[in-house]
Formats: structure tokens, sequence, C-alpha cells
């Protein structure tokens, strides 16, 4: 019993507590981008992800633990897949680029909206403890849908990025790149361990933020404090 009790007094349970939003928000930046990939998929005329259940706000059909996982750990991650069949647009190639386009515009307007919900709070609600936990919750979701927008745009494959690229290639490269991207998944995973691309879009994260706040008047500074539950404690 005691070794419990010391267990939970060193617990850093405002850490945790963090991590635990972190994970939230990672989840609905997740949800948010695989639905809009699904719903224009839709649009277009395919209704695979329909049929497979994906047009969904639930987070656990979306869910990929290790993009998960790099979500809350590096700020950059991905979502199961939603199945698309090209056979059903009416222009394939171009109805996979704004299927692909979809998930990266949901989570920059995502980012966008908990920017401007951030700075009506910061200018016009009582701060206190409350307050401060939604700031650092939506704080987190606009660094995560900004980093998750950025990542996903890379033009390497299976991302997003990707087939917004190709569409631009004659349709024989189109088709016998599609062949082997999966095997190009590994090679990324490896890539984003060892940190590849960190610096680039941590700069570019920092620039999208910077116009986000400008538009909505949240100071860019206290955006990026809010996101540790510790910092907003040193505010008491």
């Amino acid at each position: 019993m005691g070794s419990l009790s010391e267990f939970a007094w060193h617990m850093d349970w405002w850490g945790l507590i963090t991590l635990l939003i972190s994970a939230v928000a990672a989840l609905l930046c997740i949800t948010l981008h695989e639905l809009s990939h699904g719903m224009m998929a839709y649009r277009l005329g395919d209704p695979t992800a329909k049929n497979a259940g994906r047009l969904t706000l639930n987070p656990i059909k979306h869910l990929d633990l290790m993009g998960l996982l790099m979500m809350v750990v590096a700020k950059v991650g991905w979502a199961k897949p939603v199945p698309v069949n090209m056979r059903y647009f009416k222009h394939p190639k171009w109805g996979m680029a704004l299927t692909a386009l979809a998930g990266p515009l949901a989570n920059f307007l995502t980012a966008l909206v908990a920017v401007g919900l951030s700075s009506a709070i910061w200018h016009f609600a009582p701060l206190g403890r409350v307050s401060l936990l939604i700031l650092c919750f939506l704080s987190n979701m606009a660094l995560l849908g900004v980093g998750m927008g950025l990542f996903n745009l890379i033009p390497i494959s299976p991302l997003d990025g990707s087939k917004i690229l190709f569409a631009l290639l004659p349709d024989r490269a189109y088709y016998t790149i599609l062949k082997y991207e999966k095997y190009v998944m590994g090679l990324l995973i490896v890539l984003v361990l060892l940190g590849a691309f960190n610096k680039p879009l941590t700069f570019l994260m920092i620039q999208c933020l910077r116009g986000l706040c400008a538009l909505t008047g949240m100071p860019l500074e206290w955006l990026l404090y809010l996101q540790d539950v510790s910092a907003i404690l040193n505010l008491f």
C-alpha cells in the first residue's frame, strides 16, 4: 500500500493530463481528416467509404495506433486510410486528387476554428483554470491540425500530397506508382522516426500558426505556451 501511495505521489499527473488532452485532440483531427476524405469521395460518386462505415465521427473507425502515437509525440501523423475506388469517379485522377486534398483542408479549417475560439476566450472570457484548460485543448487542436495538414501534403506515397501531385502525371506512370505505394509506407515511418521532417515541418507550422493568429488576433506566443497544462499551473 505504501509503495502504491509513493507511486501516486511521484506521478506526473499534470503531464498525464496534457497527454490525454493531446490524444483527444489528435483523435478529433484524425476523425475529421478521414471523414472529409470519405465525404468528398461520396460527393464525387464513390460509395465505398460509406459502405465501409467510414462516413462517421466515431474515431475508432479511423484509428491507426502508430499514426496516433506519432501525432501525440511528434505533432504529425496519419489515420487508417479511407477506402476509395477511383472507378466511380468521372475523372479518376482528379477525383482522387480532390478526395486527397479534402483531408488536409479539413485539418487547416479545424486549426482556424481552434485558434479563433482561443482568441475569443483569451480576449473575452475570465481566465481561470477551466478556461485555461479549454485553451490548452484548443491550442493542441491548432498545432495538431496544422501539423497533420502539412505532413499529409508531403508528396510521398501514400500521403495525400502524392495523390495531388501525381494527378499531373501521364496515366501509365500514375497507375504504376499506385501499384507500389504501399511499399513506401515503411520507409515513410522510418523517416518520421528519424526526424527527417522535423525542421521543415516545424518551420512551416509556426508560419501557418502565425498567419492564423494574425487573422484571429490570438497572440502566437500564448497559443504555443498554453499547449502544456504544467505551463497553465505556473499562471496561478
